[in-house]
């Protein structure tokens, strides 16, 4: 169907486009939401900053046609073959350089010829051990130590013709190495545009022959050392540029920039807003996803979902694609991914699964088997858990505000200082016993609520607990409590509420190492999520204030202190000085009266009596 048909269709309001060919068409900033493009081909289509919330792409074919394939192949493919015959040119050179320099002898050809080598074989072995950026440093490194020893032996035994040769050994030599680096990038491109590198290898390894029957006349030993090299680098770089594409972290940025460069001319979903999507089955390589809401979008059995422009959502990371895809997260340690915002497991076994510390709001964990996970610290604020199975899991300092729990199974699991609110919904929970501590190797069974352990909760008695919890606000403060502030912002906090009840300090527990957790009883009216930033938008200011006034009081006693301790020298040295005077007038008085004196009646002689 032509893109003019399609635009006229939706313009008069149709949205089932099942199975139609949407190629190259362009809906861009359009509203689809709730539209069918299930089993559509939709390669190269403009999906850009466009409304698809609810829309079934389900079955759906994106990425590229078949033209930009076969063009972005054609780019990779010289720029492979450039950057081999550069290097081979580069390589064969240099080798003829030091093969055929007059002014060294054979001795001298040896050697260089055996440095060259052995900064080749670094590289080979820091590029595979480590990754390329470690091959190039190390080849950098090595071959700026071996030209430094090139340069002084030349300027002391072999002169100005060695000097040349060291020169030209470092020029040839980077040369070739970023020659080497190009073919790995334009190999991983043409990877991950076509899936093979049969082709490149063929290409690119005839082209290199080629070269080397053209010219082998000139200089046959040369050249066939060189081509056997850049066969050795085209290897190399078909190695790296594979394990690259298959997620290797030594080689993240090959990855990077062969996805990228083959969702060129791909489809686009950049910015649009895919909430609720469902692409379930749809083949996605080649497709950009990049600033996408991706909220509870459906990713099941999708296919080349590691090919995408992920941009930073969840997708970025290849474990959570297997995970979205799959639904299989048992036994997985998912606590470093942070970011897991929005993420759709419905469905999903993540029996033993490691959530820790990661923000899961607005995911849809709906039917999920969450046996045993760990949960502890995890932001579960606005999920959709319904029906899900939370046995044993440990949800310590978990946030649910506002989160679906309905037909949950809660079954011995761990609500230590859980985040729950009157919006959380607990309906139809399914539950026989809870732990409100974490269990540890001295104490299985820490205040198990009911305690008897061999009872289980009556119809209703979940409720009621978790409702005396609900009403409830968890203040934690991990670095000690300034109690003045607290009771200033405590009084100072009104909250208005149909019923006229204030709020009330049910319990203060002692967490260790500095660590309080006070429990605030808050009305039922009284929203407790407010109840909170209000609390500490109002308490950390006044600590802060409080904190300056006494840095400030501090800064004014030590600069008093120091004005004292000045005054006190000042006034010591002042004393030193009059001592010092004081001790010179006495020396003169002295020196007056133990000399002779004259009188009119003649001489008198010292230490008499004057009256």
């Amino acid at each position: 169907m032509k893109a003019k048909e399609v635009l006229r269709r939706y313009a008069d309001g149709e949205r089932n486009f099942r199975g139609v060919n949407l190629r190259g068409c362009s809906f861009k900033d359009k509203d689809l939401s709730g539209a069918d493009f299930s089993e559509a081909d939709i390669r190269r289509a403009n999906f850009t900053n466009a409304k698809l919330r609810g829309t079934n792409f389900s079955g759906a074919k994106a990425g590229l046609q078949r033209r930009w394939v076969i063009a972005l192949m054609i780019v990779a493919w010289l720029m492979a073959i450039i950057s081999e015959l550069f290097y081979t040119i580069s390589l064969a050179g240099l080798l003829y350089v030091l093969s055929e320099d007059a002014e060294l002898n054979s001795s001298g050809k040896i050697i260089n010829i055996l440095v060259l080598s052995v900064i080749h074989l670094i590289f080979f072995y820091f590029t595979i051990r480590r990754g390329l950026v470690a091959g190039i440093s190390s080849f950098a490194v090595a071959g700026a130590i071996a030209v430094s020893g090139a340069i002084t032996i030349a300027g002391a035994f072999a002169g100005a013709g060695a000097f040349a040769v060291a020169i030209t050994v470092a020029v040839a030599g980077s040369i070739a190495v970023a020659g080497a680096v190009a073919v790995t990038v334009a190999l991983a491109f043409a990877i991950a545009v076509a899936a093979t590198v049969t082709g490149v290898f063929a290409v690119t390894v005839a082209a290199a022959l080629a070269f080397a029957v053209t010219i082998a006349r000139v200089f046959a030993v040369a050249v066939t050392v060189a081509v056997t090299v850049a066969i050795a680098f085209v290897l190399l770089s078909a190695y790296v540029s594979w394990r690259a594409l298959k997620g290797d972290e030594r080689d993240a940025w090959i990855r990077s920039f062969a996805i990228a460069f083959a969702a060129i001319g791909g489809t686009s979903f950049r910015g649009a807003d895919l909430t609720d999507t469902n692409f379930t089955g749809a083949k996605l390589k080649s497709t950009d996803l990049r600033d996408a809401i991706l909220i509870c979008t459906r990713w099941r059995d999708v296919k080349k979902l590691d090919c995408v422009r992920p941009g930073n959502s969840y997708l970025n990371n290849q474990q959570v694609q297997q995970l979205v895809i799959t639904r299989n997260g048992q036994n997985q340690d998912f606590s470093q991914l942070i970011n897991l915002r929005g993420i759709n497991l419905a469905g999903a076994n993540l029996i033993d699964a490691n959530f820790q510390g990661s923000d899961l709001s607005q995911a849809n964990l709906q039917q999920a088997n969450l046996t045993d996970a760990n949960l502890m610290g995890a932001n579960l604020n606005f999920v959709n858990l319904q029906n899900a199975n939370l046995s044993r899991a440990k949800l310590v300092q978990t946030q649910l505000s506002a989160s679906d729990l309905k037909s949950a199974t809660l079954t011995g699991a761990c609500i230590e200082d859980w985040g729950i609110s009157n919006s959380t919904k607990l309906e139809k929970i399914n539950c026989d016993y809870i732990f409100l501590k974490l269990p540890t190797e001295h104490d299985r069974d820490p205040q198990r609520r009911p305690s008897d352990s061999k009872r289980n909760f009556q119809p209703g008695e979940f409720i009621k607990l978790t409702q005396k919890i609900a009403n409830t606000v968890d203040l934690i403060f991990n670095d000690g409590i300034d109690w003045q502030v607290f009771i200033e912002t405590f009084q100072g906090l009104r909250v208005e509420s149909k019923t006229g009840e204030l709020p009330v300090v049910q319990t203060i527990e002692n967490k260790g190492d500095g660590a309080f957790v006070i429990r605030v009883k808050v009305p039922e009216d009284v929203d407790e999520g407010k109840y909170e930033r209000k609390f500490w938008q109002q308490y950390q200011p006044l600590l802060q204030a409080k904190d300056e006034q006494i840095a400030l009081l501090s800064k004014q006693t030590e600069s008093y202190h120091k004005q004292i301790e000045h005054i006190r020298q000042e006034n010591t040295k002042l004393l030193e000085i009059i001592g010092t005077m004081v001790e010179k007038e006495t020396s003169k008085v002295n020196m007056t009266f133990n000399g002779p004196v004259q009188t009119t009646t003649g001489n008198v002689e010292g230490n008499q009596d004057i009256d």
